[in-house]
């Protein structure tokens, strides 16, 4: 048996699979032939922790197939961690071929490259394909050479060899290989299936002969990885029982109301999928709001919680400087907006003036701060330093004897702390790139309109590349929880037209 669970936005995925989980185990399946595969580590550790709320006299040892599929295939070859490309290990490829490669990314498993070459040996691994067969696709641009990509290739499979290294993608297609390696289950799930590339869906394939039952959940509206070879068509065309999630936890009205404007705009195969707006305790619709706006000074983002998303990572960069200037705290894929190093520094010199010791060994990030050199043997053998060992006066603030930060930041940082702001909690305002946020909502959404020059001329090649930038739009509308603001581009014809 086969069974697709569609669930839009909100309307839990996760929460209908752990569900089924629990039948399956009621009716005495062991958990050790429950699989249990989601698309990110992240989602699968979400899941384990939810099981065991769920069956308190359970352990997390039991639950030994709740993982990736990526996960699944390095336990089941008996792969060890130093065989594994790490960040670094692209670090390296890219400095000897002058290539700019960002590490396989933790959450996806999908290789992020600012480099044309490295994208496309990337994408046709996924696609399990060749180089020459994803350079005739001509998704690439006209200055991209093929002698230059197979010395890229040639050069990125040698580092590998020599190495004894394997990637993301080897794991499955070894596992592929050695399928009599897998073990036996009487139920395999797997969420955010619209996600699967072609190499995993072959995984899947696998899969199928191992397990009785099988349940694909996912939403093909909200498949966004087709940039790095995710294979939406197989997701919509896997024949299989449809069970379709139609009430939406999350999303109000006008949220939802904007979010079918973006779904009509597909022109290619989807599922047609009809679901409801959130209502609340009482069993009312709840509103919400849409609205246009040009300018986010218009937006108090001492109120709530804010997610502000960008479809490019310098439109969220450009957002990110300006809330800086207007003393706004936040984060970003970075982290939290001001410099922890500061910041930290500056705690353990309040600690200092108010007569409490600090560990020696945390006093080297206040030394770069201030301008006496204090790397001493007076210094050197101590175990706690007080402010007495520096010479400083206890009236002194930190940012008075900090000559040597950035002023700037220390009046970033000051400005903060009198406004209240915790810095040691999380930031109620969040910056992210749509691809980035998927899977996460707030109360309010800012959704930044702009689009590159590169995303426009994609648009333009093929429906396909057409209906998975509305896709990346949908999800970006469908994280909002209540309010969601739209901002208008910079110049308005080379935005997202909302």
């Amino acid at each position: 048996m086969i069974k697709k669970v569609l669930g839009p936005p909100g309307t839990g995925k996760t929460t209908t699979l752990l569900n089924y989980v629990g039948d399956y185990l009621n009716k005495g399946v062991p958990l050790h032939r429950i699989g249990y595969f989601a698309f990110t580590k992240k989602a699968a550790n979400e899941a384990k922790e939810r099981m065991l709320q769920k069956f308190p006299d359970k352990h997390k040892k039991d639950l030994k197939y709740f993982q990736t599929l990526h996960s699944l295939a390095f336990h089941t070859l008996g792969m060890s961690e130093e065989n594994v490309m790490q960040d670094v290990h692209y670090n390296q490829i890219g400095e000897k071929l002058s290539i700019r490669v960002n590490g396989s990314s933790q959450e996806t498993c999908y290789l992020e490259s600012d480099n044309e070459y490295f994208q496309l040996i990337n994408k046709a691994n996924i696609k399990d394909t060749s180089i020459e067969e994803e350079f005739d696709t001509n998704e690439y641009s006209r200055d991209i050479d093929f002698e230059v990509l197979n010395t890229v290739y040639r050069n990125y499979m040698n580092f590998k060899e020599v190495n004894n290294l394997k990637d993301y993608t080897d794991m499955i297609k070894n596992f592929i290989k050695e399928q009599h390696k897998s073990p036996q289950f009487d139920v395999v799930f797997i969420d955010e299936a619209q996600d699967l590339s072609p190499i995993q869906w072959k995984m899947y394939d696998v899969l199928k002969t191992k397990t009785k039952d099988m349940y694909l959940a996912g939403d093909d509206d909200q498949a966004i990885f087709a940039w790095a070879g995710a294979d939406v068509k197989r997701f919509i065309e896997e024949k299989a029982e449809h069970q379709i999630l139609q009430n939406s936890r999350r999303i109000p009205l006008a949220v939802l109301e904007q979010a079918k404007i973006i779904q009509s705009r597909i022109q290619g195969p989807r599922i047609d999928k009809v679901y409801y707006p959130r209502v609340d305790e009482n069993g009312i619709i709840v509103e919400g709001k849409v609205e246009k706006i040009f300018t986010i000074d218009s937006l108090d983002f001492t109120k709530g919680e804010w997610l502000i998303l960008t479809r490019a990572k310098y439109r969220a960069d450009e957002i990110a400087k300006l809330l800086k200037e207007k003393n706004f705290f936040f984060k970003t894929r970075h982290g939290k907006s001001y410099n922890q190093k500061l910041y930290k520094a500056a705690l353990n010199w309040t600690k200092l003036t108010e007569g409490e010791p600090i560990p020696a060994n945390e006093c080297k990030d206040m030394f770069d701060f201030l301008v006496q050199d204090f790397d001493n043997k007076t210094l050197k053998d101590k175990t706690f330093i007080y402010l007495s060992d520096l010479g400083f006066d206890k009236n002194l603030f930190w940012f008075e004897v900090f000559n040597n930060a950035d002023q700037k930041e220390c009046l970033y940082i000051r400005t903060m702390l009198s406004n209240g702001e915790k810095l040691n909690q999380e930031p109620k305002v969040e910056i992210s790139t749509i691809h980035a946020s998927k899977g996460g909502e707030r109360e309010n959404i800012v959704l930044v309109l702009d689009n590159t020059r590169m995303i426009r001329n994609n648009i333009n090649t093929s429906i396909d590349k057409a209906d998975e930038e509305h896709r990346v739009w949908y999800v970006g509308v469908t994280r909002s929880k209540q309010n969601l603001y739209l901002l208008s581009a910079k110049k308005e014809r080379h935005g997202y037209n909302l």
